[in-house]
């Protein structure tokens, strides 16, 4: 057998910035074992990238955190989740090199959601089941259920799953549905399109930024503190005495995955 072989760089370091990412991702710490991150993932249709994508963001994640990681991916018919298990490999001829199987959330294995308490007690997985679920019949009463259940959270808590679920049902039709269940307003997702980011668009564009900021202010602290994330006194300074919408915007985004609250500050 005859091969030509030329010499690429080693250097792995992304010579410009690439836009990959999940739609959450959750630093799990249980009582009785190590810690592992969680990252999700909505899934609706069969995507040709998907494979690649999703090696890089188990192998980014476990670089950055040095934590294992699961990948789950949420899917809304038993075709997209069939095929969402992967595995997705890196392989040369018979030799694997890298393979990816995600946990797929889907159909066959989570129960539509009939009783609102386990909302309460289940928020992840009442916002899954409610994804997974949205092309069925029963989808709206779902939703109903759903919003009924999530006035027990506290309020990032709700507004945090709010949002995760509205991402979540994309353009099916009953996006329209839960987009009128809606009372909060918060931005987690951004660039997504969500309900709470174009009603807090229109604050900004109407000069109401001084309450945003605050707002934004607020949601970070939150975030990290939910997280267990500390604040010194130092990082706490900084974020409560900055109104500068833009940074603060990128400080939360940092804050949903940061491992110290200094990392909110880097490279600047």
């Amino acid at each position: 057998m005859k091969a030509t072989i030329e010499a690429l760089t080693p250097d792995a370091t992304e010579i410009k910035p690439l836009e990959r990412r999940v739609d959450t991702v959750l630093k799990v710490e249980p009582s009785d074992g190590d810690g592992f991150l969680v990252a999700v993932e909505a899934q609706t249709a069969r995507s040709p990238d998907k494979g690649l994508s999703r090696s890089y963001y188990v192998a980014h994640l476990h670089a950055k955190y040095g934590m294992p990681v699961l990948l789950a991916a949420v899917c809304k018919n038993r075709a997209t989740a069939t095929w969402a298990a992967g595995p997705f490999e890196c392989r040369v001829r018979t030799w694997t090199t890298q393979s990816t199987r995600p946990f797929v959330l889907g159909p066959d294995n989570v129960p539509e959601i009939t009783d609102e308490s386990l909302v309460a007690r289940q928020p992840a997985l009442a916002t899954f089941s409610a994804i997974v679920h949205s092309e069925s019949a029963n989808a709206p009463a779902i939703l109903e259920l759903l919003a009924h259940g999530m006035r027990s959270f506290d309020k990032a808590t709700a507004k945090y799953w709010c949002e995760w679920l509205e991402v979540g049902l994309e353009n099916t039709p009953v996006r329209d549905i839960w987009r009128e269940l809606e009372k909060m307003v918060a931005t987690y997702f951004p660039g997504r399109g969500t309900l709470f980011e174009e009603t807090y668009l229109e604050g900004k564009a109407e000069g109401k930024v001084e309450g945003k900021a605050e707002s934004q202010v607020e949601l970070i602290l939150r975030v990290l503190e939910k997280r267990g994330i500390p604040i010194t006194p130092d990082a706490r300074e900084r974020i409560t005495s900055c109104t500068d919408l833009d940074t603060l915007t990128r400080w939360f985004d940092r804050s949903l995955t940061v491992a110290t609250a200094q990392e909110l500050f880097s490279e600047e």
